[in-house]
């Protein structure tokens, strides 16, 4: 085998798993690639952030009415249960509010480029076929489309540990229900089921166990025999409907000064749910 051959096997994105179409016009993310815990890990953000950045187009690049789409999803059982808690809970002990910081402010880069369809030309879609919990579920409300399969989790459970979901759940949310229910759903922390949040408008499509894979299918080739249309409109939610990086970035800043005013107590909550999800990372790849 050549050194060439070599190289060309070496995965150069570890948390993901990436599967791009020929013309490049879809490219689906598969989170947790790496069997470790399915959240917010830095490393899984580093990857996110270098493989879009990768394939974010300048102005000058883009074709006229070439439309793109982009897929998260997940290899583990779950889509991702939000923030890395181990790390919260370190940063908040020790006081370092610029850490903490630093760390919100690249989730709220991460789920404003998808919502803004990574500068224009893309139309993202988040595959949820397992737990999208915190800020596994902002990430999929950033995106244009939610497609779910039935009987999935999903919720904003920050409450139970004194938070509040603070990377533009309250934002996207209300893009989707009304502000009054976008507070409920926050403010109660409960987890509920991908079919409650369909009835209530937050999923956009819901399928059968299995049959997720095949709906974001047919929904990108839909969308690509009208794409000027879908690009047009990506510009029009950017005017009527937009979630601004100043916005969320100011959210974000109230939720870091919430997180480390949290008492011992809070704290021990995250720890026993960290330990939870190593168990269950633990279960799935022993299985």
């Amino acid at each position: 085998m050549s050194l060439i051959e070599k190289l060309h096997r070496i995965r150069p994105y570890p948390t993901l798993r990436i599967e791009s179409d020929a013309g490049g016009e879809a490219h689906w993310l598969y989170m947790h690639a790496d069997n470790d815990r399915p959240c917010f890990r830095t490393e899984l953000m580093h990857d996110m952030w270098s493989y879009l950045s990768s394939i974010t187009l300048r102005d000058s690049q883009r074709a006229t009415g070439k439309l793109r789409h982009v897929v998260l999803a997940s290899d583990a059982s779950a889509f991702n249960l939000g923030g890395d808690l181990a790390l919260f809970s370190r940063l908040i002990r020790d006081g370092n509010r610029e850490r903490l910081l630093d760390y919100a402010r690249r989730c709220v880069e991460g789920v404003h480029h998808f919502h803004t369809g990574l500068g224009g030309d893309v139309r993202t879609i988040a595959l949820v076929q397992g737990d999208a919990l915190g800020g596994g579920l902002e990430l999929a409300l950033s995106c244009h489309t939610i497609v779910a399969e039935e009987g999935v989790d999903m919720g904003l459970p920050e409450v139970l540990f004194g938070l509040f979901p603070g990377m533009g759940a309250y934002s996207f949310l209300c893009k989707r229900v009304s502000p009054q229910l976008a507070e409920r759903i926050i403010l109660e922390g409960r987890i509920y089921s991908s079919d409650e949040l369909h009835r209530l408008g937050v999923v956009d499509i819901l399928v059968p166990k299995g049959q997720g894979a095949t709906a974001v299918q047919d929904l990108i080739r839909r969308q690509q025999r009208a794409p000027h249309a879908h690009l047009a409109l990506n510009a029009v939610r950017g005017i009527s409907q937009p979630v601004g990086y100043d916005e969320l970035m100011g959210i974000t800043e109230v939720w870091v000064d919430t997180a480390l005013a949290l008492d011992e107590r809070s704290l021990r909550t995250m720890d026993r749910i960290v330990k939870a999800q190593a168990r269950r990372s633990m279960a799935e790849a022993a299985g």
